[in-house]
């Protein structure tokens, strides 16, 4: 069964199926109720299904929408805001992965029949055939995407094919182009799923699920009043643009307190960078040691440079990273992920930083909500 989204991507995923030898069945996930007529930028518009259709039939493969608009509300969109309204920066496409692609998707093959699943992820798969499966960046850096799957089960890995792994973005338009496919030259999409034309992400959850903003104070580093916001939740750590408050300097979002409502700046960029994280609901790839530092490097980021660190284990499910240089910006509720080179070791969610290295038996005893 192939995820088809009606770009490039999942379709020549789903055509090198084809050539492999296997029986393949497309499925279109239908995410939210998009308008019917929408365009290229809807997740589940007209175009983006008729593209997957189309696809699905020059390939001569059954075509399938899976309708998926109630668990992604529940498990991706509201913990999302969840998370927004806790002064924290989700990361939907980790929950997405984890609950949707490689949750609901799988579920649904298993009741057709289907033996795996595959999807037009950059990502590649190690040790399957030994039970032990684990996942390896894609060949294609500027494009690898397992940042966003560390918290994919290794116990699902055995059930999943990544196709693309091994191609860059451009030998996979030229498949495309070979194949005759019509999408081949489409241009990519960003997060369609949780894009919005009228206004932020953010913005438009609280809107969703009928909350009011709670405006609140914007505070320099002194502690001083110099402005005031519309709600926490459109604010991220490091943010320099929308602000709203003119000190005649640069400034950027310091720190968010979501029990005040409020948000602090710095007009110091290098008060941003952070020596040391935590971080909770931690998953662990296949034969990852797990009871003593591990020494590995560490993405907080998607598309950032992996950072030497030492990962150490305060109890199971929640981790202490010390890394080796600062890292600027590193948002609670976002993604800290392990690699050893180019595989993935495990991740987690980021619950605070450090502006210093921290030693466990200054946090041992603290309790994250």
């Amino acid at each position: 069964m192939a995820a088809m989204s009606g770009g490039v991507d999942s379709s020549v995923a789903a055509a090198l199926l084809l050539e492999q030898g296997f029986e393949v069945i497309g499925v279109t996930l239908r995410m939210q109720a998009c308008d019917e007529t929408g365009g290229d930028d809807d997740c589940c518009g007209a175009d983006s299904l008729a593209q997957a259709r189309a696809a699905a039939d020059h390939l001569g493969i059954v075509h399938k929408v899976l309708d998926c608009r109630e668990p992604f509300e529940k498990s991706v969109l509201l913990r999302s805001w969840q998370e927004y309204r806790q002064g924290r920066t989700p990361n939907p496409c980790v929950m997405c992965n984890r609950d949707i692609k490689f949750g609901v998707l799988l579920d649904y093959a298993k009741t057709l029949g289907a033996q795996k699943i595959a999807t037009g992820h950059y990502a590649r798969l190690g040790g399957v055939k030994e039970g032990c499966g684990f996942i390896i960046r894609g060949a294609d850096l500027r494009k690898d995407q397992s940042y966003f799957l560390f918290a994919v089960d290794s116990g699902t890995l055995s059930r999943v094919f990544f196709p693309l792994g091994r191609y860059l973005k451009e030998e996979v338009r030229s498949l495309a182009r070979r194949l005759g496919l019509a999408n081949a030259d489409r241009v990519e999409s960003q997060d369609a799923c949780f894009a919005t034309k009228r206004t932020g992400f953010a913005e438009a959850l609280r809107q969703r699920f009928a909350e009011g903003a709670i405006p609140g104070p914007i505070l320099d580093e002194t502690g001083r009043k110099v402005g005031d916001h519309e709600g926490i939740h459109l604010f991220t750590i490091g943010q320099r643009r929308g602000i709203g408050v003119t000190l005649g300097v640069p400034v950027w979002v310091k720190s968010i307190d979501p029990k005040n409502c409020s948000l602090t700046l710095t007009t110091a960029k290098e008060k941003l960078a952070a020596r040391a994280l935590m971080a909770s609901g931690v998953v662990w790839q296949a034969l990852v040691p797990r009871s003593v530092p591990l020494r590995c490097s560490v993405q907080v980021r998607y598309n950032q440079a992996p950072v030497p660190a030492i990962v150490e284990l305060l109890e199971p499910g929640r981790v202490l990273v010390n890394f080796e240089r600062f890292v600027t910006a590193v948002c609670p509720g976002q993604a800290a992920v392990f690699y050893s080179g180019p595989r993935l070791l495990g991740g987690g969610w980021i619950d605070r930083s450090f502006s210093g290295p921290v030693k466990i038996s200054e946090v041992a005893g603290e309790i994250i909500s």
